[in-house]
């Protein structure tokens, strides 16, 4: 029998709980390392879950996807940051950004501008994701070493870090191996889904026996040591708007970001119906819960391939299994809150290496170098400015580097062929001649972009006029519903260079707005109606139909 709450079917309820349940628990260590990751205080991290990760499994277009902590959030979020001085002045930013991130969001998702996310080239997405593992992993070194380099830029203090070895902290060292290989033994076990959590107790219980029974070799940090962890729900605070024009682009860049990274496990996930989600759709689900999550002090959230695939696995049976684990995280963070504060940095250290490594996708990196030149420097660059670069301007440089990229494809991919009809009705397709014959027809065919870029180009490889007299060019624009300025001077000039040289030029497969379009632009005083042929359902019909009336010309000028 089917009982519904909110059309909620509860034969999938335990399936639910379970996987909530499950995801809870990996997904509370990542709270926590995002926060420190970004530089303030952990407790941030699980705000954002507990009134981020609820909202946005009720309002997602996406019913699987697990909205939470990201790395690359988490490092925007610190870069955006850098410089606020003073705890009060930092919590505060912070909730203007996150509900400026929100903010954003819902507004692209409502204006449903989805689409926008495939103009980020896979290469610079690739050298952007690949640059963030790598200043996870670097940013780091000091919470594993106890070593902090003088040194601002992540690289260079890495560096210095390997060149000083004698100054790391040994306890430090002993409490980052012992997380690492707990970690490494429990992934290949049946437990290991929960391998993050049980060796973060496992080296903050020996951190605390080392600062215990040895302080002589010095004390290993804890979270206690750099923040309070306050106990209870969040309390909601207002945003400060002397700081909205300050921290409006880095918040436009870290939702962009997150936006991209969720539109990439939406696109891999289906519903449970096989469709895929409206992408517009995650925009607003993740505007609301970042919007929730500034106001309430949260870090701001986004999709994550990681904790959706741990949700998948579990047996999620509907969206209610993210907001299940939303609720079981303030749950957890409500009665445990007091023990966050003895939790070892250098195992969170440790917890953030895994991730970062986890998420450098070699499989990605290979495609990109081997598809060519062009994609593999344009990954190279990215990835550099992302490691030498304010997170903010190199995600903007890498959003106008593919549209640069985007726009020079887009001009240079044109290719132009000539279709012959044979005498059994075939067409048959071959290079473009570079230049026209006298008395002869040619039909030509485009392949690509025609806006702007591409019909310059266009206009560069037609077969030239010159030394052509009563030539025919027949070109076929079928599949072209709009036609840009560019293009429609293009075709002009071109068929006064034909009739100068007593030529004709005929357009066949012609959309209907295509047509009004040359009306409303007057190309229709220089290539006349009678020579504008609209396409029709059998294919080639008006192309065969201008073929004939261009044959019947020539030979009515050879009759004269």
């Amino acid at each position: 029998m089917k009982i519904s709450l909110p059309n909620y079917d509860l034969r999938n309820l335990i399936p639910d709980l379970t996987a909530g349940t499950t995801t809870a628990l990996v997904t509370i260590p990542d709270g926590l390392a995002s926060a420190i990751l970004a530089g303030v205080n952990p407790v941030h991290g699980l705000y954002g879950l507990m009134v981020g990760t609820p909202i946005a499994a009720l309002t997602l277009g996406s019913q699987f996807m697990y909205v939470a902590n990201t790395g690359a959030i988490a490092v925007a979020v610190g870069d955006a940051l850098v410089g606020v001085p003073g705890l009060a002045e930092q919590v505060t930013a912070l909730i203007t950004l996150t509900l400026l991130v929100g903010l954003f969001q819902l507004v692209l998702g409502v204006l449903r501008l989805g689409w926008i996310t495939r103009y980020v080239s896979n290469a610079v997405l690739v050298g952007f994701m690949t640059g963030i593992a790598v200043l996870i992993i670097l940013g780091q070194v000091p919470n594993i070493t106890g070593y902090e380099s003088i040194y601002t830029n992540k690289v260079i203090a890495f560096v210095d870090t390997l060149l000083n070895p004698g100054i790391w902290h040994l306890p430090t060292i002993l409490v980052s191996l012992l997380t690492l290989g707990v970690i490494s033994i429990l992934t290949r076990t049946r437990i290991s889904k929960f391998n993050m959590i049980i060796a973060l107790i496992a080296a903050s219980v020996l951190a605390l026996f080392l600062n215990r029974f040895a302080p002589s070799l010095g004390t290993v940090q804890i979270i206690g040591d750099i923040a309070k962890i306050p106990v209870g729900f969040p309390t909601p605070s207002l945003p400060e708007a002397s700081l909205v024009l300050a921290l409006l682009a880095p918040a436009m860049a870290i939702g962009l970001v997150g936006l991209i990274q969720a539109s990439g496990v939406s696109k891999s996930v289906p519903n449970a119906d096989g469709n895929y989600p409206d992408i517009s759709r995650d925009f607003v689900g993740q505007g609301f819960a970042n919007s929730a999550s500034g106001i309430f002090g949260g870090l701001p959230i986004g999709g994550t391939m990681s904790e959706t695939a741990v949700n998948l696995s579990s047996g999620a049976k509907t969206r209610f299994a993210s907001f299940f684990s939303g609720l079981l995280i303030i749950l957890l963070v409500l009665l445990f809150a007091n023990f966050i504060e003895v939790v070892a940095l250098p195992a969170v250290g440790v917890l953030l290496v895994v991730a970062g490594y986890g998420s450098i996708k070699f499989a990605d990196i290979e495609d990109v170098r081997d598809t060519g030149r062009g994609p593999r420097w344009t990954m190279v660059f990215t990835l550099i400015a992302t490691l030498f670069l304010p997170i903010q301007y190199a995600v903007m440089l890498g959003v106008i580097l593919s549209i640069l990229i985007y726009l020079y494809r887009s001009s240079t991919d044109i290719r132009l062929v000539e279709l012959v009809l044979e005498s059994d009705g075939s067409i048959k397709e071959k290079e473009a001649p570079i230049s026209l014959r006298d008395n002869k027809v040619v039909i030509l065919r485009t392949y690509g972009s025609l806006h702007f870029s591409g019909a310059a180009t266009l206009e560069e490889i037609l077969p030239s006029v010159r030394d052509s007299r009563r030539a025919v060019v027949i070109l076929q624009l079928r599949g072209l519903e709009n036609i840009g300025s560019t293009f429609i001077r293009v075709i002009e000039r071109y068929a006064n260079q034909l009739q100068r040289k007593e030529g004709r030029l005929y357009l066949t497969g012609v959309h209907p707005r295509v047509l009004k379009q040359l009306e409303l632009t007057e190309t229709t005083e220089t290539i006349p109606e009678e020579a504008i042929y609209l396409a029709e359902e059998t294919l080639g019909a008006s192309t065969q139909q201008a073929f004939q009336s261009a044959l019947d010309w020539l030979n009515e000028v050879d009759l004269e």
